[in-house]
């Protein structure tokens, strides 16, 4: 390489000199400031090498942002655009990869700066791209910066992920779980009411069979739900939502497994020609890390199979799927007939002003020119039919369900009130009439400090221990 001086021709110093500066994310932008210092120093190289002052332009609007792509680059968009308008004399950079950290942005830059005799500047000296030499260095430095990016995410993944399969790797936990001291040690939440709230929705799940129903019964209690944004935040109780629900039922975490891996970031085209990441959510068979039994869950792992089988199911049917959801409408066999002569899932419709129900075939055949269903019949005696078989086979278990149902629902009303029911505290609460938004997240025996008394018993006396007492609370508002 020649020396800066022979490079730097008159030519250039009629154009701008343009410093470009970059640091990869805001946590380098606010603990890495001696390189940001450097590169704005940049600026006193370009006028030793001969550029006025007004000459010179920082370009520090990629500040926090990665090299990796051009997306989201303003400040490099702007200064490709003026080295194509030929407005650049130099480029200013203190290595050559801060300009781009892949290849196809970089050579796209070096193609414009060799047609346009821009030259490009680093800590180590000065480059005209329009020279072979120059050029196979600048090429070198490049693919050594973008080999150097990939080595160091690989020693990066390569780390997580062997402690991953350690089960170590602390990541964030769903609401309801907290890290241990040790390592990868995983404890239910030490508020018995946060532990209360997501038992019940398992429990109501098993009973129910259909996270809307659980949500529903939530609401119909007018019950809180816990939510934790991060594991530094503190429980906030607020009204459950469907979502927060089925991310209960769906998340494998809560069954006692470490998992890792559960999705992958994919790289796509849009349809404005932009690079965009989506995440995909993968298959259990392609989980990176599964490891079951790992910490004490809500439940075992064989629940959590079946009910990720029994949501599966809830949902509405595609044309070829064997079972799916009960849909609106009053006709019995709604996805459960198919077709006695081609075997297709047979569709419901409804007529006049009754709405009367009716099933059909979509396979359709052509008679004496015109399109036929396979199958049309009404409704209305095939589900008296079968609502007759169906109610004679489980006629003798009848009676005994019946007698179980009114043993649990005794149990359920004479149930202990103790002080740590989450349920209890909950409803006396909304008795005693106070909001979900006075809830304490701290374990529930310190609710309530007042001597309650239910069917002639005490209850709860632990006013004392607690040295609290709330003198607008009476027994009887309490009562359950």
């Amino acid at each position: 390489m020649s020396d800066a001086s022979h490079k730097v021709a008159a030519g250039h110093l009629q154009r701008a000199a343009f410093v470009y500066i970059r640091q990869s994310s805001a946590n380098q932008v606010e603990h890495n400031r001696e390189s940001t210092q450097r590169q704005y120093a940049l600026a006193q190289r370009a006028l030793d090498l001969g550029w006025h002052e007004q000459q010179v332009s920082v370009v520090d609007e990629d500040l926090g942002l990665s090299g990796a792509s051009v997306a989201h680059r303003g400040g490099f968009a702007r200064m490709t655009a003026e080295v194509a308008l030929g407005h650049v004399g130099i480029i200013l950079g203190l290595e050559v990869s801060r300009l781009a950290r892949n290849n196809s942005d970089r050579y796209r830059l070096l193609d414009l700066c060799s047609m346009t005799d821009t030259l490009i500047g680093d800590a180590d000296g000065v480059y005209n791209p329009g020279l072979f030499n120059d050029r196979l260095l600048l090429g070198l430095k490049g693919t050594m910066s973008e080999a150097e990016l990939h080595i160091l995410r690989a020693r990066l993944d390569g780390g997580i992920r062997n402690k991953a399969a350690r089960g170590e790797l602390r990541r964030g936990l769903p609401t309801g779980l907290v890290w241990g001291d040790a390592d990868g040690e995983v404890r239910l939440h030490p508020d018995e009411a946060v532990v209360g709230a997501i038992r019940e929705v398992f429990a109501r799940y098993s009973e129910f069979g259909s996270a809307r129903r659980v949500w529903l019964w939530f609401r119909s209690e007018n019950l809180s739900f816990p939510l934790q944004m991060h594991h530094s935040d503190q429980i906030r109780w607020i009204a459950p939502t469907y979502h927060a629900i089925h991310s209960v039922l769906a998340n494998p975490v809560y069954a006692g497994a470490y998992c890792y891996g559960r999705s992958r970031q994919e790289r796509y085209v849009d349809q404005q020609g932009g690079l965009k990441t989506r995440v995909r959510r993968l298959p259990q068979s392609q989980w990176a890390v599964l490891i079951k039994d790992h910490h004490e869950g809500y439940i075992d792992w064989a629940t959590y199979e079946a009910n990720q089988v029994r949501l599966g199911a809830n949902i509405k049917p595609t044309p070829h799927q064997a079972e799916g959801a009960v849909r609106e409408g009053t006709a019995l066999l709604q996805g459960l007939a198919i077709c006695g002569h081609c075997g297709r899932r047979l569709r419901t419709h409804y007529r006049g002003m009754n709405e009367t129900p009716g099933y059909h075939c979509a396979n359709k055949g052509v008679v004496n020119g015109r399109g036929v269903y396979c199958l049309n019949v009404g409704g209305l005696q095939i589900d008296k039919a079968a609502a007759e078989a169906f109610l004679r086979v489980v006629e003798p278990a009848g009676l005994q369900a019946a007698v179980r149902a009114a043993e649990r629902l005794e149990a359920d009303h004479e149930r202990p009130l103790r002080s740590g029911d989450w349920l209890w505290n909950a409803r006396a609460m909304k008795r005693s009439g106070l909001s979900a938004d006075t809830m304490p997240s701290t374990p529930r025996t310190a609710w309530w400090h007042v001597g309650l008394r239910h069917n002639g018993r005490n209850v709860c006396t632990n006013s004392s221990r607690h040295n609290m007492s709330w003198s607008g609370a009476s027994s009887s508002a309490l009562e359950r």
